[in-house]
């Protein structure tokens, strides 16, 4: 095989520059191959087929020249020696640069990652509440999905995509503002642990994801009003309720917290019984004293070691509360005010219908500040980690604000003379 290099002259470009080609003669036949390569007359030396010293990078582009006949020269004797057929289009395909193909980056399913997600959240040591709370919104992300009949993938889930998702929420799903917040913390933390644990690009930055919660009423009970549940006439079926609810109203206790007291949680301080126990649902140790109502109480149901009063489980109990509640004539009633299809609705609704076990918590708190207990120390009793939380409790108390501003200007402390 003889292989050569020649400047053709026949199609020079505007600068007077010609492309090099290679020629190859082999058993009769020949091959002309285009190098990619051009130069000017001045440029190029004819008798040894290479570029001049004048050629900007001319030993790199000899090398390049001589790469290219190395490799058909090899190519060559292979296909001789193997008694292959030889053909100028077979030589061909060895001197062209090889095709390099991007790698179709991976398909990353949005609900798949998140279910990672959820994986690497239990591994954390994450608590079953949370975790629930977590798989709710998937179930969200996974219905939107199947409403616009197309997979997610991350890559999709940019801003636009996630103000159809909250259309969705509140369109389709009927979510109160305070649910689709839910979704949205969700949301943004599921992206930030894609983005810094994961080290995986998101569509949009999890900051961007504003969320604003509703302002909600917290229920609860006025002293008047325990009296009332405390005196009622109630089914025997409903006592255990009652009681279980009332303890909650002195302690401040979640149902959680309440369906896991044993004796073990029951200490004496100072001649007087305590409650020690750690949240479920925080894992904050509290120590609540038991005043007398709480403790008269207790000592109702002697005898039992685990489950202190009687539980049941929090939808029964709920759905119980609120039929005693009924009971002992808690009708009044309160305005009740949601925001739905972007409008700010406004119902009157019985007080008994909003009781639920959680306004046990609530009262405690509430009542606790009527009577003058520290905010500080409420909070320590609650197991609030931060003051703010309990500070909510101290907006609702507007009886407290009433009590004080009688005090200030009814009583005649503190009167400014008339001049």
């Amino acid at each position: 095989m003889t292989i050569t290099f020649e400047r053709r002259t026949d199609r020079p470009d505007a600068a007077g520059r010609c492309a090099i080609h290679l020629r190859a003669y082999f058993e009769g036949q020949r091959l002309r191959f285009g190098t990619k390569e051009h130069c000017l007359a001045s440029e190029w030396d004819v008798e040894r087929a290479q570029f001049r010293r004048t050629f900007p990078g001319f030993l790199e582009a000899n090398d390049y020249l001589q790469s290219l006949r190395d490799r058909l020269h090899a190519h060559y004797r292979q296909l001789r020696a193997s008694g292959a057929l030889i053909t100028p289009e077979g030589l061909k395909a060895v001197l062209r640069p090889p095709v390099v193909t991007k790698a179709t980056p991976p398909v990353v399913w949005l609900t798949d990652l998140y279910k990672d997600y959820q994986t690497a959240l239990q591994a954390r040591g994450n608590l079953v509440p949370s975790l629930v709370s977590v798989a709710t919104t998937l179930t969200h992300l996974s219905d939107f999905e199947k409403v616009r009949k197309q997979r997610l993938q991350l890559k999709d889930y940019d801003v636009a995509m996630h103000d159809k998702f909250l259309g969705y929420l509140r369109g389709t799903r009927k979510l109160a503002q305070n649910s689709v917040c839910k979704s949205v913390k969700h949301v943004k933390a599921f992206l930030r642990y894609v983005h810094e644990d994961l080290r995986m690009p998101v569509a949009v930055e999890p900051r961007q994801l504003k969320i604003q919660w509703a302002e909600v009423e917290k229920v609860y009970l006025t002293a008047a009003e325990l009296d009332l549940l405390e005196n009622a006439t109630l089914p025997s079926a409903l006592v255990g309720t009652r009681d279980a609810f009332l303890f909650c109203c002195y302690t401040g206790l979640r149902h959680s917290d309440l369906s896991e007291l044993s004796t073990a949680n029951v200490k004496i301080w100072d001649g007087s019984r305590i409650l020690r126990l750690t949240q479920t649902k925080t894992r904050t140790a509290v120590s609540i004293y038991l005043t007398p109502p709480a403790a008269a109480l207790l000592d109702q149901y002697p005898g039992r070691q685990t489950k202190l009063l009687p539980v049941t489980s929090n939808q029964v109990m709920n759905r119980n509360v609120k039929r005693i509640a009924e009971l002992a004539g808690l009708r009044d009633p309160v305005e009740v005010v949601t925001v739905e299809a972007g409008k700010v609705m406004k119902r009157q609704q019985p007080k008994h219908e909003l009781i639920s076990m959680h306004t046990a918590r609530h009262t405690f708190a509430v009542l606790s500040l009527l009577r003058g207990l520290p905010v500080a120390v409420l909070q320590k009793v609650m197991g609030h980690a931060k003051i703010q939380t309990t500070m909510v409790y101290a907006k609702v108390v507007e009886d407290f604000q009433h009590h004080e501003m009688r005090r200030v200007w009814e009583s005649g402390a503190g009167v400014v003379p008339r001049a």
